[in-house]
């Protein structure tokens, strides 16, 4: 998730309706969207404190602030292909270790390590960078 010098190798989006098992994790709009460069994920706006979601069913195996950049980050390996990043949040509801179910509330929203209030939502499959939009379901999070 951190930068590196040279760019992470970008897997193509899922084709339309394919994996789209995923919810989205926070209601509010897009204010950025993936672009494989210096985005590698999607932002969320919203207020301090909105809902924050599990995209997907899964064990959370990082809950910190150690990673520059990220604030209060929660990371979820949802199986051998998926993980996901949910960045800048003013609260954590879970810690690593714990197995986690699609739609539950793990975190809030807020602006740790950013100029704004927002969720930044990354998915990588196989460790690959990939346009979470492409995976999202329709309809919001609970």
């Amino acid at each position: 998730m951190p930068q590196s010098q040279q760019p992470a190798p970008v897997a193509a989006a899922a084709a339309p309706g394919a994996e789209r098992t995923f919810l989205r994790p926070a209601k509010g709009a897009v204010l950025a969207r993936f672009d494989g460069q210096r985005s590698k994920g999607v932002d969320f706006g919203g207020v301090e404190g909105d809902p924050v979601y599990a995209a997907r069913g899964g064990k959370v195996v990082y809950s910190g602030n150690g990673l520059r950049g990220y604030g209060r980050l929660l990371l979820i390996k949802h199986d051998a292909t998926f993980v996901s990043a949910y960045a800048h949040n003013s609260e954590l509801l879970v810690k690593a270790g714990q197995t986690v179910k699609r739609g539950q509330l793990v975190a809030r929203m807020g602006s740790t390590d950013a100029d704004r209030v927002m969720l930044h939502f990354e998915l990588r499959r196989q460790g690959k960078a990939v346009d979470p939009m492409g995976y999202l379901a329709e309809s919001p999070s609970p």
